[in-house]
């Protein structure tokens, strides 16, 4: 499993009874995990330490309960940082498992642009841009992409306050696939391509998005944008029935049948503070060039 394990600022402390309590920051969030079907280790007692706790809704969506959490707050992971806040369907603006990624990816930056290259990385369905600020940090070239305008104006307020402000990141509101398309009419290629769509989603001009059926024809598409010598590729996941070996079959096909690379798939995950199981969070497939 690839397991983020150089977080200070958050852990996941216990989980159990459908799930996890979670420190980010100097904070407590109870929130739910459905695949948790196992007991909690700690105590009641413990779990309602909590500033705040996340409410599933038998009707879908849910709400929060809040103790005592300030309406946004941050939290720093090697020289990042991070603003925090909780909204709908339970997240706060960040996914801390993916960690593992950007200490993955980074190093390959690095040695690249200390070779004198100029790293061009594409970072597509990109959130809140915590691959986007750890491919700049690193020193790439980074076109940040998301159909969401909300989620794009945060990723700028990360890298303010992450003291990249000015660094040479391309930020665009944009459905995915269609700039992908306009992208290889120009010519444009990239040393690294970052992906971790959604399962179902629409674009700014309501472009319908479902992983099953849209997934392998993108996954090919970018793979047309790739330079001629590229550095990485990667494929993150949280679709239930997207197994890391189903992960590994679609970019062989698409990409490695065609250029010589390396791919490495498997589950990510958060490491228990209590018992030390290691939390599932999701796939992700890796491939060097």
């Amino acid at each position: 499993m690839f397991t983020a394990e150089n977080w200070k600022d958050y852990e996941v402390i216990d989980t159990g009874n459908g799930r996890k309590l979670e420190r980010w920051g100097k904070y407590l969030l109870d929130r739910p995990d459905p695949q948790v079907i196992w007991p909690a280790s700690l105590p009641k007692k413990e779990w309602k330490k909590v500033n705040a706790r996340y409410h599933r809704s038998a009707k879908g969506g849910g709400e929060w309960e809040f103790f005592d959490l300030p309406d946004q707050w941050s939290i720093n992971y090697n020289g990042l940082t991070f603003l925090l806040k909780p909204f709908s369907f339970k997240h706060t603006g960040l996914f801390p498992e993916q960690a593992t990624n950007w200490d993955w990816f980074s190093p390959l930056i690095r040695n690249a642009v200390k070779e004198g290259r100029t790293v061009k990385v594409l970072n597509l369905f990109a959130y809140t841009g915590g691959a986007t600020l750890s491919a700049a940090a690193a020193g790439a070239h980074v076109t940040h992409v998301d159909a969401s305008k909300g989620m794009v104006n945060w990723a700028k307020e990360n890298a303010a306050a992450s003291g990249l402000k000015d660094a040479p990141i391309r930020y665009l509101v944009d459905d995915c696939v269609k700039f992908v398309e306009r992208e290889i009419r120009r010519g444009n290629t990239y040393d690294g391509i970052i992906m971790d769509p959604p399962s179902y989603g629409k674009g700014p001009k309501g472009e319908l998005w479902k992983i099953e059926e849209s997934i392998y024809p993108l996954i090919e598409k970018t793979a047309m944008l790739l330079s001629e010598r590229p550095l990485f590729y990667l494929l993150s996941s949280y679709t239930t029935g997207l197994q890391s070996c189903v992960m590994t079959y679609m970019l062989s096909k698409a990409i490695t049948s065609k250029i010589s690379g390396e791919i490495s798939s498997d589950e990510v995950g958060l490491k228990v503070k209590n018992d030390g199981l290691i939390l599932p969070c999701g796939c992700s497939s890796r491939i060097v060039f």
